[in-house]
């Protein structure tokens, strides 16, 4: 019979409510037969592969764990960073980009600006109206998608990097910026803390007040900056793409040496 394998990069659907009631029944479904007829699953975290043993009961023995990669470009080359705070990925409710935006204001003077770069999400709406009531709306923007190449220019001219994400099965911006040589604020939620490995410094995302206290830490201490941007740098490299072609593959190969 043909070998099936499946790849689970998150199951937020089965834990909150970060997407609508229809979005979550739909996935639970699919999730649910994808884990019964797979002969192996790929998870793309140690965090991700103890939801699927732990929600969908998949027994251990069928998990395998190949964790998403990221391209590391040349160092930045002198280029001035501007006083910008960066967030990457769809303005969404489990992004906690509210809390954010209210973390900025506390911590973060003029001239200090907040970009949101990435499409409109599931609580987009809140978002958008918590940046037009903003006291420090001038200095936040949301661009909307943008592609590859305008990201890759944020990238290069942010001095800070806020991911201070609910929940991620990975968290591929997150290795991102440490590639590009940007200082991480991030979570201690979901898979952060394991893609992270202590190059970043990591907040409650509920806290408010911990998310301001560390982005005004990173804001006032350039030396900090350096020290995790070179942090950064060192953990990103430890993620090429190329180990998760062959941690792939080895899937297939073992299943077809059995079969």
């Amino acid at each position: 019979y043909p070998v099936r394998v499946a790849t689970f990069h998150d199951l937020f659907v089965f834990t909150a409510e970060y997407s609508t009631p229809e979005f979550r029944e739909r996935f639970q479904k699919q999730a649910r037969e994808a884990a019964e007829r797979a002969d192996a699953i790929v998870c793309v975290s140690r965090f991700t592969a103890a939801q699927v043993e732990e929600i969908l009961g998949v027994p251990a023995a069928r998990l395998r764990i190949a964790p998403h990669g990221v391209h590391l470009p040349p160092a930045a080359a002198g280029g001035e960073r501007e006083p910008l705070i960066l967030h990457v990925g769809a303005v969404q409710k489990r992004k906690n980009l509210v809390r954010l935006i209210a973390a900025f204001e506390r911590a973060a003077p003029p001239p200090w600006r907040l970009v949101l770069a990435g499409g409109g999400g599931f609580g987009s709406e809140e978002v958008r109206e918590r940046i037009r009531q903003s006291p420090a709306a001038e200095r936040i923007t949301w661009t909307g998608w943008l592609p590859d190449e305008e990201v890759e220019r944020l990238y290069r001219r942010a001095s800070v990097f806020a991911f201070p994400s609910l929940d991620e099965g990975f968290g591929i911006p997150v290795l991102e910026a440490m590639a590009h040589g940007v200082p991480v604020l991030s979570s201690t939620r979901g898979a952060l803390p394991e893609v992270c490995g202590g190059a970043a410094l990591l907040v409650d995302p509920f806290r408010e007040d911990h998310i301001a206290q560390t982005l005004e830490s990173l804001i006032r201490d350039e030396a900090l900056r350096g020290r995790l941007a070179l942090a950064g740098r060192a953990r990103a490299a430890q993620f090429p793409w190329e180990r998760t072609v062959e941690g792939i593959w080895s899937v297939y190969a073992e299943l077809g040496a059995a079969g």
